[in-house]
């Protein structure tokens, strides 16, 4: 997508303000170097007028901290003044290689830290900036939807406090279920899809793809990933199918009820390319399982693609998975943390998502609609078209 220079004659909702948290330091950095190098080249008749005073800058990341007590208390600091700013705070929830000290013992942070290191900073704004939007990648307590005994709502409780807080909008990517925007519907709530970056990654990666239905299929891993296949399937013209969980409702093992088996519904898979596409890798057991089904019925090379590579139990199954020709690539993007084993893997494929987010930034503080930015089927057919043209 070329520089969107529909904003160039919008005013800015206030000065632009980019605060990524220590946990999203590496994608924040990113983000701002795109936003620096649009503005610096644009060309705006208004430039003299005072509502676009700052709109030049060097960078545009404004400097906070959060430091702690003996006891492991914090408090949030923001180093400048950000009065009338229109401010976007970044934090990775699951950026588990942060780490502070509790009397003098190594904590790793965890979600709840990073969540309440986020609180934190709201609250050092003390209501001063103009407009203040979240953009939390992997949505604080996402998979804590929806309530099917007596237990809490975190994520529903977790936007609610957002914006009791003073927070207009909140970004997320492929919420695990968008409908928990319910619990805020008063409030901006988006859940943007990393489609396109998934498909530019792999056909820059891979050069001998073949796009038709006779030689690639979409699988979604289980019922709940349907709506994410189904799209993929339909923008590149491909067919689709699907696993269920059959589960042994009579105990639960680590928070759920154990998967007896996968059970595939779809056309046949054999001797055509496949992309598993799900919203996340956990542990990798169950995308693991269903590419080993997928084998059994003589599918040819799998592609193991989500959002979120979380990795909690290794790399080692995947290490071996490849090794035994089950899984030919994995891919995920960089919006949450990756370590330095995961980015040596020859079979990984990282999605960059931060000059998506620098789009999104850009647009938002122009006001105008980023509609067109939530869908790229165009973008996709076009990445498509190239490709298959240079394939000739």
């Amino acid at each position: 997508m070329p520089n969107d220079e529909r904003n160039l004659e919008t005013i800015p909702d206030g000065a632009l303000g980019l605060i990524p948290l220590e946990s999203c330091k590496a994608l924040g950095l990113k983000v701002d170097k795109y936003l620096v190098g649009w503005r610096e080249s644009r060309q705006h008749q208004h430039e003299s007028d005072p509502a676009f005073k700052g709109y030049r800058r060097d960078s545009y990341i404004i400097s906070t901290s959060v430091p702690r007590f003996g006891t492991g208390e914090a408090k949030g600091v923001i180093k400048e003044s950000v009065r009338g700013y229109d401010l976007y705070l970044m934090v990775d929830v699951t950026n588990y290689s942060l780490t502070y000290s509790v009397c003098g013992y190594e904590n790793h942070m965890s979600p709840d830290d990073h969540y309440a290191d986020l609180k934190r900073i709201i609250a050092a704004v003390g209501g001063k900036a103009r407009r203040i939007t979240v953009i939390i990648p992997f949505l604080y307590e996402s998979r804590q939807h929806k309530r099917t005994a007596r237990e809490s709502l975190d994520c529903a409780l977790a936007l609610q406090e957002l914006t009791a807080m003073g927070v207009d909008n909140i970004i997320t990517f492929d919420a695990h279920d968008p409908r928990v925007q319910n619990a805020i519907p008063l409030k901006g709530f988006e859940t943007v899809q990393p489609a396109y970056q998934f498909i530019k990654g792999i056909l820059k990666e891979v050069s001998d793809l073949q796009i038709d239905a006779d030689h690639m299929m979409i699988i979604s891993p289980d019922e709940g990933g349907t709506n994410r296949a189904v799209y993929l399937a339909n923008v590149l013209g491909l067919d689709m199918g699907m696993f269920y969980k059959r589960r042994d409702y009579s105990k639960i093992v680590d928070g759920r009820n154990p998967i007896v088996a996968h059970e595939f519904l779809g056309s046949s898979v054999e001797g055509k390319d496949v992309i598993i596409i799900d919203d996340m890798i956990s542990s990798g057991e169950s995308m693991i399982d269903v590419a080993t089904e997928l084998k059994k019925r003589k599918a040819n090379r799998i592609f193991v693609v989500a959002t979120f590579g979380l990795f909690t139990n290794g790399l080692d199954r995947f290490d071996k998975a490849v090794a035994d020709g089950i899984i030919y690539k994995v891919v995920t993007t960089n919006l949450t943390y990756q370590t330095p084993e995961l980015l040596s893997r020859p079979y990984y494929i990282s999605c960059d998502m931060s000059k998506y987010i620098a789009y999104i930034i850009d647009t938002l503080n122009h006001d105008s609609s980023i509609s067109d930015l939530l869908n790229p089927y165009d973008r996709i057919q076009r990445l498509v078209s190239k490709y298959k043209a240079n394939q000739q």
